[in-house]
């Protein structure tokens, strides 16, 4: 239990640091290009914005640790490079058919998901190993 914990800790901050720098840094002209797609500043819910990344990182922790048996580094970077692709077609892309949005930022937020879901891999596989379902030490 505390290495699916711990691996839920690191998760959350390495997918908070990834968000920071693609969207408080290297997509800031684009949001600011598109303003009436996006809340001004000071509407937007950071706290949720934190409590939707700490449960994904949970989510994402806890289906490896409970339902992936081979427990390798690379099972967990092929497993977070399936999520990345999976949720990044869904942000990016659904985003993309919905918003009037750049083509360039659906681009932008499927290949961050990517990156995140195989930061994500990386970390979760080298936390957690052998038999670490969630109530096993």
């Amino acid at each position: 239990m505390a290495r699916t914990g711990l691996a839920a800790l690191a998760v959350f901050v390495t997918w908070s640091i990834l968000g920071f720098l693609l969207h408080g840094m290297i997509l800031t002209s684009t949001y600011a290009a598109t303003p009436q797609l996006w809340r001004p500043m000071a509407e937007y819910k950071m706290t949720l914005g934190t409590i939707v990344t700490i449960i994904s990182a949970i989510c994402f922790v806890i289906v490896y640790a409970q339902w992936i048996t081979d427990k390798r580094l690379q099972t967990a970077l092929l497993y977070g490079l399936v999520f990345g692709i999976g949720r990044g077609i869904a942000m990016g892309y659904g985003s993309y058919a919905a918003m009037p949005m750049p083509y360039m930022l659906a681009l932008a937020w499927f290949l961050g998901a990517v990156v995140d879901g195989l930061a994500g891999g990386l970390v979760l596989g080298l936390i957690v190993r052998g038999d670490a379902r969630p109530g096993k030490a």
